[in-house]
């Protein structure tokens, strides 16, 4: 299969509260210091074995659309210049619905540029609609911005969009969330990823709750946020393809697919992570300036690689595949492995339909919707 390309941008505007990502606040200098390390990593790149032509790029961050658009042409011309790029890929840019000081003129055409560029899709954090909440999480932009820049890049000729929401927000209600997805589904983007906080140890958001400024989140409040959301988003249309993941027919998320199916895919920047299509598995230096030194020093970015065991294979197999609402080909799972996994986890299997956690459907075991709710459970007990 073509691989995919991830490219990491670890510069923002602002920290949010929740965010435990490898990034920081941007600085113009900084940053074109970052771009010119991040090109000399692309390429020198040696390839593995003969790696696959590649049909997806995802600009992730941080926020990439702070990069000049120079910046990005420099970035996609050092990526084809070294990889064979199918006509038809998808390239995702992730933006902030924040303007940054931009009017409105200045944000289409800078709009426009990146879909000269061949970026056709992009994915902004509206994260919630609700403006208190948007203060509260440290966000730049406001509920108007969302509205807005869903407008302009429509405008600028894009017809691939996905917004992320997040749900069980501090004080948020199931009345607010239902108003979220309402605002959501009201604009229609072709792609919806939908989460429940995770609140990550080392954030703001995690120390204020600690401290007890904020409310500890409501895991059964979470719950009927995630069923609502299932319920409602499904019934306007879109496909429930991913534990958190909805698309419009069609627009299921080809570069985030590829790590749930085991595909290839090769990251670029600090904190990246690679995965050969098989066992072979590394990461990147996360401190970004760290990153840059060892590049400038004509030395590798790359500071962990490891080698897959047979029964973690298996295990990934599992969990990854669990993610996808179409589940496990469990065919699939004996051909690869050797071994049927309704004989290996029988037990569990039965205690897992009994909880109404999974069902095996033909030769697929998938999750329930509430399986999906618990699925760290899921994949605990099969793991």
């Amino acid at each position: 299969m073509p691989a995919g390309i991830y490219i990491h941008t670890p510069f923002c505007r602002s920290r949010c509260s929740y965010c435990d990502f490898a990034t920081g606040m941007y600085e113009s200098d900084t940053t074109a210091r970052y771009v010119g390390a991040l090109i000399r990593e692309i390429s020198g790149w040696n390839g593995v074995d003969n790696p696959q032509a590649v049909e997806t790029i995802y600009f992730g961050g941080g926020t990439p659309s702070l990069l000049s658009t120079n910046q990005l042409e420099r970035i996609l011309n050092a990526v084809h210049a070294q990889f064979s790029v199918d006509d038809d890929a998808e390239i995702t840019l992730e933006i902030n619905p924040g303007d940054g000081g931009l009017n409105r003129v200045a944000r289409l055409a800078t709009m426009h540029e990146w879909r000269h560029l061949g970026v056709n899709r992009a994915s902004f954090g509206a994260q919630t609609f609700n403006d208190r909440e948007l203060k509260m999480l440290g966000r730049t932009h406001d509920s108007a911005d969302i509205g807005q820049t869903f407008e302009l890049l429509r405008e600028a000729g894009f017809t691939n969009i996905n917004f992320d929401l997040i749900a069980g927000l501090p004080h948020q209600t199931l009345t607010g969330w239902k108003e979220n997805l309402s605002g959501a589904l009201q604009l229609r983007p072709e792609h919806l990823s939908l989460y429940l906080l995770d609140v990550h140890e080392g954030t703001p958001l995690h120390d204020q709750i600690k401290r007890g400024m904020r409310p500890q989140p409501d895991e059964d409040l979470a719950a009927e946020m995630y069923q609502a959301m299932i319920e409602e988003v499904c019934a306007a249309g879109y496909e429930h393809y991913e534990i958190s993941n909805f698309c419009l027919s069609g627009f299921a998320s080809r570069h985030n697919t590829k790590y749930w199916t085991r595909e290839a895919y090769y990251g670029f920047g600090n904190s990246a992570h690679s995965h050969d299509g098989a066992r072979r598995r590394w990461a990147n230096e996360r401190d970004a300036m760290k990153y840059v030194e060892l590049i400038e020093r004509g030395g590798s970015p790359i500071l962990e690689r490891s080698e897959l065991s047979d029964e973690e294979s298996r295990s990934e197999a599992i969990f990854l595949g669990l993610r996808l609402m179409r589940g496990v080909d469990l065919e699939n799972y004996r051909a690869q492995f050797g071994s049927d996994l309704r004989e290996q986890c029988n037990g569990e299997l039965d205690r897992l339909k009994q909880a109404g956690l999974i069902t095996i459907d033909g030769a697929r075991l998938k999750l329930t919707a509430r399986g999906a709710l618990l699925s760290n459970e899921v994949f605990a007990a099969l793991g």
